[in-house]
């Protein structure tokens, strides 16, 4: 049973026992990411780390390395 099939059925059961219908899927994708993305920057700054523009200063690195 795909993740639509579920959803119906939910809002199925929903309606007939008089329940508020369950939130669709997907719809609070953002919000999710946000915190993971804020929960990620706290604890690099716990952790004495740089919050903002590691993933830059890697790819940076990668693409070009220092001349010997």
């Amino acid at each position: 049973m795909s993740i639509t099939q579920q959803y119906q059925l939910d809002v199925y059961r929903a309606r007939l026992h008089g329940e508020p219908e369950p939130p669709a899927p997907g719809l609070h994708d953002a919000d999710l990411l946000r915190e993971l993305r804020d929960y990620r920057r706290f604890r690099a700054v716990v952790a004495e780390r740089p919050a903002r523009g590691r993933l830059r200063q890697v790819l940076q690195r990668w693409l070009r390395p220092r001349a010997l």
